[in-house]
């Protein structure tokens, strides 16, 4: 799996999101453009913004018990799966400002670097290792990338 934390597989990412404009239709799913760049956006809002409220014990133990296996190994996601509340996406988004605000959570992740994700607590999966974040944030891009065709 590449790596976002390498500055050459970053910018690959970032290329691809580019490649995107207002114009560009899902291959598969439902979302908009706007929407897929709001979504994946979501991932970043966990690490970076205190937007979100914590999940209950309840569902953090089945979060850290059935879904962080799928969320941080590195199978890839299947087409039109489920995904949390949190991250659905129903109102219009603004193209440009959620293209440019991802760009900005992949570059500063790039920029932290994997030593300071090592050993970090996420927001719903508890510690997890520099490869499973890793995993976590580059298999959700390139699944939506690929979504549109990027």
């Amino acid at each position: 799996m590449k790596n976002v934390f390498n500055q050459t597989d970053k910018n690959e990412i970032v290329v691809r999101i580019n490649k995107l404009s207002r114009q560009s239709r899902p291959l598969w799913g439902k979302m908009s453009v706007e929407q897929m760049l709001a979504h994946c956006n979501v991932t970043y809002e966990l690490v970076y913004e205190n937007k979100h409220p914590k999940p209950n014990a309840v569902k953090a133990f089945i979060l850290k018990l059935i879904i962080k296996r799928l969320v941080v190994s590195e199978k890839p996601y299947k087409k039109n799966g489920q995904t949390a509340p949190e991250f659905i996406i129903k109102d219009s988004k603004n193209f440009e400002s959620e293209k440019t605000r991802l760009i900005k959570y992949i570059d500063k992740t790039q920029q932290l670097g994997e030593s300071h994700f090592d050993g970090k607590a996420s927001h719903s999966f508890g510690i997890l290792n520099k490869t499973e974040w890793n995993n976590m944030f580059y298999k959700h891009l390139d699944h939506h990338l690929s979504q549109f065709g990027v």
